[in-house]
């Protein structure tokens, strides 16, 4: 079985790995090897001591060996390890960076920004189907060559749905109970299908998956258990996205526990990183990938590898690209995609003043109206650019967070306030460093649903994503011709990708609420 735990890579080579290891093996081997080689005798132990107080000492990090002398000497090891990952040539700059964003922070944009120009920005709304239909066909030649993955950013739990896995794993309450990660994998085996049946050969999409450290064996072990889907094994990869030290508000790391940095995730900007660390760029390579659409988990409408889009991109020869919705009002809180200093960018709500917000063209159409739903295309050129030459210029997005700290004391606490900073990146910051980008304005009731809060919200919830997916599906048996009764209507992807193909199936039917239309049409209620 060759699907790896990307963040194994590098290990098989020090290591001696076999590179037929299955995950969990790579992962047991991994493990038992730190086990083993890590058991330092006590001169070696004082010598890498040394080594970090003098290189704390050099950076006024000494702090964090306060506790030392007091740990077990597994604790010891364990404070040595998260001492010997902190590269301080980047941390020093990243906290200088980090300080000039807080300040920055608030300061409006109007005056530094424009529109896309028209020209760069084809709206679904607005294009022929004839056209339309020209960029499907593009795209499905795409895939049926095999030159088309996708990259899909799954770091996140469930917590705020009261959900203690990871967001791919929940299920809105769909009757077929599938969850957002089996609706996504069926949704690219159909159009594997698809591109094969227009195209005359089989391409298969690779399915990247970007984990957090605590996302990653969850992750794993629920794709193992479900046979991933139908999709071949070796055609799923699993890596995990880096972290950053949190630092308090003079520049200092902040301990977590006696024996422990605090760290948090390095946002879904730091996806270019940790591809390029795991060896995901190298495959993309090896396997002639030219095309990534990447996007985030938790949309539950989400057009997997779109071929409209892919075909447009590639139509375009652009080398970055962002799927846009129309702002429902200025003051939605949604990032815009606009150009700021003659360079892309997406300009979040907070930048904008509230009269440039409520600018209109003179169609009545706000100026500022590309939505940005983290929804991307980029070629594999581009991202191997990124991850040699731009990554370490991304922008650094600081927040003040509530983060548990040991004190002076060696007690452990939770602040009532914010006391520190956690520094990420975000996905969309690489648009300033291409050369051509596009954009696609979709209607949001067919591709954009997000899943973020519980039912309580009332907003972005299993509630609205269950019911946006019926009102879609129940438009495309509607547009097939068929009649349906009710609002409970669902479509399994192996019937149908986005609504195509079934007029065969609902043409002059009637349909009453439950529907479900999964791979044979009898299921569904005639």
């Amino acid at each position: 079985m060759q699907i790896c735990s990307f963040f194994c890579i590098s290990l098989k080579k020090n290591m001696g790995l076999n590179s037929n290891f299955n995950a969990q093996q790579q992962q047991q081997h991994r493990h038992s090897h730190f086990r083993n080689a890590n058991k330092p005798t006590a001169t070696t132990m004082t010598d890498h001591l040394k080594k970090q107080q003098i290189r704390l000492a050099q950076v006024r990090q000494e702090h964090l060996l306060k506790f030392f002398d007091e740990l077990t000497p597994d604790k010891r090891l364990q404070l040595l390890r998260d001492l010997d990952e902190l590269d301080f040539d980047e941390i020093k700059p990243n906290w200088e960076r980090a300080t000039i964003s807080m300040n920055a922070n608030g300061i409006k944009l109007d005056s530094r920004m424009q529109p896309m120009p028209e020209d760069q920005i084809l709206s679904i709304a607005r294009t022929s189907p004839e056209k339309l239909n020209a960029y499907r066909k593009i795209g499905l030649q795409q895939i049926a060559k095999g030159h088309v993955a996708v990259l899909l950013m799954a770091g996140g739990q469930g917590t705020r749905l009261g959900f203690d896995h990871p967001k791919g794993m929940y299920d809105v309450g769909l009757q077929s109970h599938k969850t957002l990660f089996r609706i996504q994998a069926e949704r690219i085996l159909k159009l594997e299908q698809l591109a094969e049946e227009a195209c005359g050969q089989r391409g298969r999409i690779v399915w990247y998956i970007m984990t957090s450290e605590h996302t990653m064996q969850p992750t794993l072990n629920y794709l193992e258990a479900n046979n991933y889907f139908g999709l071949l094994v070796e055609n799923v990869m699993l890596f995990e996205q880096g972290s950053l030290p949190c630092f308090d508000y003079d520049g200092r790391i902040i301990l977590d526990e006696k024996h422990r940095v605090a760290r948090s995730p390095d946002g879904n900007g730091g996806i270019y990183r940790a591809m390029q660390r795991a060896g995901v760029l190298d495959d993309m390579k090896r396997r002639s990938i030219l095309y990534v659409h990447a996007h985030s988990v938790d949309n539950i409408l989400i057009k997997v590898a779109d071929p409209i889009f892919i075909g447009y991109c590639v139509q375009e020869q652009a080398d970055c690209a962002a799927k846009v919705v129309e702002k429902s009002s200025p003051n939605e809180a949604v990032g815009v995609v606009a150009i700021v200093d003659n360079k892309y960018q997406v300009v979040e709500y907070s930048e904008i003043s509230q009269k440039t917000a409520e600018m209109r063209n003179a169609d009545g159409r706000l100026t500022y109206s590309a939505g940005n739903i983290c929804n991307h295309f980029f070629t594999v050129a581009f991202l191997q650019k990124i991850g040699n030459s731009y990554e370490r210029k991304l922008k650094l997005h600081v927040a003040k967070k509530k983060i548990p700290f040991v004190d002076n004391a060696g007690n452990r606490l939770t602040p009532n306030q914010p006391n520190g900073i956690k520094i990420e990146k975000f996905v969309f910051d690489v648009f300033e460093f291409a050369e051509k980008f596009v954009a696609m304005e979709v209607p949001r009731d067919e591709e954009f649903s997000a899943l973020k809060n519980a039912d309580s919200a009332g907003k972005d919830c299993p509630s609205t994503a269950r019911d946006d997916l019926h009102r879609l599906h129940r438009k495309y048996i509607e547009k097939a011709g068929g009649t349906v009764h009710g609002d409970i209507c669902e479509i399994s992807p192996f019937v149908s990708y986005a609504g195509e193909n079934l007029e065969e199936l609902v043409a002059g039917k009637s349909f009453s609420s439950p529907v479900y239309l999964s791979e044979s049409p009898m299921h569904g209620h005639l």
